[in-house]
């Protein structure tokens, strides 16, 4: 959630031409700790998320609407959950007699 957070703060911030450093400084923090707001390695909280969207001229909505996008399709998005998991098993066993199914097949022609 933190890195979809910071990539969507980093995506508006970057449409601004803004630098870190601008942002940094209009918020009261520094560079490196607003940094890691943008990497995802710390977490925004929601006095920082509000002076951002005002720096930024958004609202708040306009950053977290991301956290409500579900990617069109879990794997691609490197979801790891039983579902997705249970999916690649059932292709790969389909495969799997797929090719013995082919391979029985041109043993009897012969």
């Amino acid at each position: 959630m933190n890195e979809l957070l910071g990539s969507r703060i980093k995506a508006l911030r970057n449409a601004k031409h803004f630098t870190q450093e601008h942002m940094a400084d209009q918020i009261g923090i520094s560079r490196q700790k607003y940094a890691r707001i943008e990497s995802g390695i710390n977490p925004v909280t929601l006095d920082v998320l509000l002076q951002i969207a005002r720096i930024l001229d958004v609202t708040v909505g306009d950053i977290t609407r991301i956290l409500e996008e579900s990617p069109t399709v879990a794997y691609r998005a490197g979801s790891k959950n039983a579902s997705t998991e249970k999916i690649f098993d059932m292709l790969d066993l389909f495969y799997a007699n797929k090719h013995l199914y082919e391979k029985l097949q041109c043993s009897n022609i012969r």
